[in-house]
């Protein structure tokens, strides 16, 4: 049996949890989530707990088994505490600003990159070489930092560009003076 599949998802106090079929519906105070499931995989609520279980020992059904409750698992937690993703940005002139609901990058073009917040993702600029995005749905936390970071991925030769902050860049060493002989 799934090690992750089997252990419930405790609902902590201000979290109101619908399971309707394979509907979960999960509303606390960072938001509301829904999404629908495979529908061979049982999801049940007992109590202040959610029980996912799975109809036989088939590879598919083990699969979806973890997935699902760890799917669940990050709706609860989004709903809670949120997600929240950190970029850095490095190189001389390079910075970030926000001008009301945009993410105003300078990253050495010829213009401004204006990217604009979306539904249930917000931006934060501490610093001019720091953005943090928030949110309650991890995948739209990581898809729209991703597509942060397509606007200017870091370089191999200075590092310029903008990255994770727990990124490590693998440095490449420049051009090779000329060989003595």
């Amino acid at each position: 049996m799934s090690r992750i599949g089997r252990k419930p998802i405790e609902i902590p106090a201000g979290v109101d949890v619908k399971v309707n079929g394979q509907e979960v519906a999960v509303k606390g105070p960072k938001g509301a989530l829904d999404m629908t499931f495979h529908p061979e995989i049982g999801i049940k609520l007992e109590g202040n707990e959610i029980i996912v279980s799975r109809p036989s020992e088939d590879k598919m059904h083990k699969s979806l088994h973890g997935l699902t409750r760890t799917l669940i698992a990050n709706m609860v937690q989004g709903v809670t505490t949120g997600f929240s993703k950190e970029l850095e940005i490095n190189g001389v002139g390079y910075r970030a600003a926000k001008q009301g609901k945009n993410l105003v990058l300078t990253l050495g073009y010829s213009h401004q990159v204006i990217v604009p917040e979306t539904d249930g993702i917000t931006i934060e600029v501490p610093a001019p070489n720091k953005v943090i995005v928030h949110g309650a749905d991890k995948q739209r936390v990581g898809q729209f930092a991703a597509e942060i970071r397509e606007k200017r991925p870091p370089e191999p030769y200075k590092g310029k560009g903008i990255k994770y902050i727990d990124e490590v860049i693998i440095r490449k060493e420049g051009k090779a003076g000329k060989g003595k002989k």
